[in-house]
């Protein structure tokens, strides 16, 4: 398999086997990182870390990634760079890989990470779009193998609108051999082409692919439920409304009933306390919202070792 010089904009562009060496690679670079042991693959590396939106975990855990490997992370904000006067992203894209020796993007139109990967000769990440988050699921699938042991067959519900971590959870898990069902209120699904991708990965594994309006039926009998924010970064003025649809789907307690006993829950965080998630749910048993945060850390470490 060949990683070197890639892009990880989505995680339709790897396979299952890519997919699982990736994870393989994640586990092993935190069982390292537990013990100790030296993993300074990067030595004398930089990563550009370009943020149009901020946030605490990507920054966080892609700057102690790169120390940890042994290379150097540069924060670019958008006060930071010239796109803002006017420069063509090309053209910073083709600077940027004169510098370094890869791009880590977090930006508001995902047409900007394929102009940046299009410009450049060096790996471009994808830290967030408001199409994709893969870079979260790949953690996040790497948190449901240490709980549950496994990922293929299990059923994840993701509960909350159609967005972009619900995007990449339809692409990786399908990817991943899991079922996968939405709970959302109606007008609020995930774009239908990454859904029809979805299920067009389910098919080598015989999974399902579901969108559902009902939050107790869409649980039934789940493994993982995952939610996220009912208000995204940018949909500042959809707030009012959002927040009089969303209530019906908060994962509480009573919700968690209609799951499995020994379900997990996950939230990609930040969390927004009583509104998407409860505090009994969130500090509860079934969370292991705090552990996926952390592997954010490891599974960027093999994104980035594998393809820098």
């Amino acid at each position: 398999m060949k990683f070197k010089g890639r892009d990880f904009l989505t995680l339709q562009d790897f396979s299952f086997e890519e997919l699982r060496f990736m994870l393989d690679t994640a586990h092993d670079l935190k069982r390292k990182k537990k013990s100790g042991e030296p993993h300074r693959y990067l030595e004398g590396k930089n990563l550009a870390m370009i943020f149009q939106k901020p946030s605490t975990r990507t920054r966080v855990s892609f700057e102690v990634a790169m120390n940890d490997l042994g290379g150097h992370a540069l924060f670019l904000s958008s006060k930071d760079l010239q796109l803002g006067r006017g420069e063509t992203i090309s053209d910073t894209a083709k600077v940027l890989a004169r510098y370094c020796d890869g791009i880590m993007a977090r930006v508001f139109d995902h047409n900007d990470l394929i102009q940046l990967a299009e410009g450049a000769d060096i790996p471009v990440i994808n830290g967030l779009s408001d199409l994709l988050h893969p870079a979260q699921i790949l953690a996040d699938l790497m948190t449901i193998e240490e709980h549950k042991g496994k990922l293929q067959g299990l059923k994840l519900t993701y509960v909350g609108d159609g967005n972009n971590v619900a995007h990449s959870l339809l692409i990786g898990c399908s990817k991943m051999g899991m079922h996968v069902t939405i709970g959302c209120p109606e007008g609020y699904e995930p774009d239908p082409k990454i859904v029809e991708m979805a299920k067009e990965n389910a098919k080598k594994w015989g999974t399902t692919i579901e969108i559902i309006h009902d939050p107790a039926k869409a649980v039934e009998n789940a493994d993982v439920i995952y939610t996220d924010t009912w208000v995204s970064m940018g949909q500042e003025e959809e707030q009012a409304r959002r927040e009089k649809v969303f209530p019906p789907f908060q994962v509480n307690n009573d919700l968690l009933k209609h799951a499995k006993s020994d379900v997990i829950v996950m939230h990609c965080l930040p969390a927004h306390r009583g509104h998407e998630i409860t505090d009994e749910v969130m500090d509860g048993p079934h969370s292991v919202v705090f552990d996926e945060a952390e592997n954010r850390l490891h599974a960027q470490k093999a994104i980035l070792s594998l393809l820098l």
